[in-house]
């Protein structure tokens, strides 16, 4: 079942459960990935790509809450909601111990025993593709520039 199905369905079965606060950040999920969908133009979205369009929502929402000042709960606290719904549908990341196993493998692969800042660029390179979608690009690129030391 596409990532476009699962949410419909929860959507609808917000519907019926008269849960507004569901509906919404679902119909809201939807409508991103329908729009990527019609962008793509040719065929349904990759599972990749559907996962990457959630992570993006979570990602907006996080921004709302970080930009909101902390008295403005009417603000932060249905954004906060939002991300809760939104994250059933988005899979789920690497951990800080699979990141560094990831970089230990590509560093093997490129043949680095000591990785300099001059080798980060080639390594990132090589590195995102493997943990795009899958992990927080701060915390993987934080994690790099610690394996260089």
């Amino acid at each position: 079942m596409s990532k476009i199905d699962e949410v419909r369905k929860a959507m609808f079965q917000a519907m019926k459960d008269k849960d507004t606060a569901t509906k919404e950040a679902t119909s809201e999920l939807l409508t991103a990935l329908k729009n990527a969908q019609i962008d793509k133009r040719d065929g349904d979205l990759t599972e990749d790509e559907e996962n990457s369009i959630v992570k993006k929502e979570i990602r907006i929402l996080q921004e709302t809450i970080e930009s909101a000042p902390a008295d403005r709960t009417d603000i932060i606290e249905p954004t906060k909601k939002r991300i809760e719904i939104i994250s059933k549908f988005a899979p789920a990341d690497m951990s800080e111990a699979q990141i560094r196993e990831t970089i230990a493998k590509v560093l093997s692969e490129l043949g680095i025993e000591k990785a300099t800042q001059k080798d980060k660029g080639n390594i990132m390179k090589h590195l995102m593709p493997l943990v795009k979608g899958k992990a927080d690009g701060k915390l993987v690129n934080k994690l790099v520039t610690e394996a260089m030391n």
